[in-house]
This record gives structure tokens, sequence and C-alpha cells, in this order.
């Protein structure tokens, strides 16, 4: 595709786009943002990529573990609800994920299609996770571990409970509806660069 300069007729071109775009994801400190059809291999891409960017910062390196392995469970959350999400439409396939960094620390974001009928269960996940200390995580994690089967919907919720691990923080999240069957999910956490930010480190 070929891109040149010009008045385009009053709309913006696409090279003024992408600058502006650039701007606006450098202003609210984002290091990688990704939309589209998740799989294991664009997954891994997102890793590999995130990962060059903070071997060669700066940061602590029990930091940078941190946020890679709460990374790595965010991005799976992400490919679980698209693998059990019965697709009316390709769009339905998207997700999203963003990691940013500002001074307290890293923040990371991912948004996907579910069910209508599966928030009940996912919210009530997502509230047990959180109405926990670091020692009644284990122990959830412990529990669910031990009757989690291969065929069990939704892994029995580990994800959900190791991101809450591995960050020290409670999940926010929330539901937007897109229509009667379809909600689009929003899970958000973050890793602070200070131990004592941690609820439960």
């Amino acid at each position: 595709m070929h891109f040149h300069s010009g008045n385009n007729e009053g709309g913006v071109s696409p090279l003024s786009y992408v600058y502006n775009l650039h701007e606006t994801l450098k202003a609210k400190k984002i290091i990688l943002a990704f939309e589209g059809g998740f799989t294991q291999q664009v997954t891994k891409n997102i890793l590999f990529l995130t990962e060059h960017k903070l071997t060669h910062s700066k940061e602590d390196e029990l930091i940078k573990k941190k946020v890679f392995n709460v990374m790595v469970e965010c991005l799976q959350n992400i490919c679980k609800h698209a693998d059990e999400v019965e697709k009316p439409e390709d769009w339905l396939q998207d997700g999203i994920f963003m990691i940013g960094k500002d001074e307290n620390g890293y923040f990371m974001v991912s948004g996907n299609f579910v069910h209508n009928v599966n928030i009940n269960l996912l919210e009530e996940k997502i509230k047990e996770v959180n109405s926990l200390d670091k020692d009644g995580l284990k122990e959830l994690y412990l529990k669910k571990l031990q009757n989690t089967t291969i065929s069990e919907r939704g892994g029995a919720g580990l994800g959900l409970i190791d991101i809450a691990r591995k960050s020290g923080q409670k999940l926010e999240y929330s539901f937007e509806k897109i229509d009667d069957k379809i909600s689009f999910y929003t899970l958000s956490t973050r890793v602070y660069k200070k131990k004592e930010e941690a609820i439960f480190s």
C-alpha cells in the first residue's frame, strides 16, 4: 500500500491518523496494544515483544518477572474465552490487550466478548477472588486445582486466581452489554513497583 501527502478532500490522511494514534498511545503511556483475533501464536508474539521491551528497560528484575507472569495469565484468559464463545459473527472473535507503564508501575487491560448467560458465573468467580487475602487465594487455588478436570469449563477460574496472586491486587472488571446475547468483558490489573502498594503480595 502506498500513502502520499495531499488534501485527502478534507479527511484525515492515513499517515496523520497513525501519527495521532502514536502520540495518543505515548500520552497514555501504552507500551503495547493489540486488537484482533487472539490465538496461541498471537499470544506468543505479544509476550515476545513485551519481554523484549522489558529486557531493555532498567526495571527491577522481580518486577519484570511479575509483569510477564501476569501478562501470560491475562492473555490466556482472553484465549480461553475466545475458544468458548460460539460467535455468530466473525468480528466477535476480536479481543483487545494493552499494557502500559506510569510512575506507579505497570497496568494491563484485556477485553473480549462473552455470552450473557455466562456473566453471572464469571462475576461470582471474580468476586470470590476479590474477597480473599493472600492465604485465602492460595488455599482456593489448591482447592480448585484438585477439583479441576480437563473437561471442566473455564478451568475453574484458576487464571483469575493467578492474576490476583501474581499482581497482588484485586481484579477490576466490567461487562458492557452489546445485545441480548453478547457482552464485552473487560478485566484490568496492576503490578506496582513498590511492594507496599500490593494488597496481598
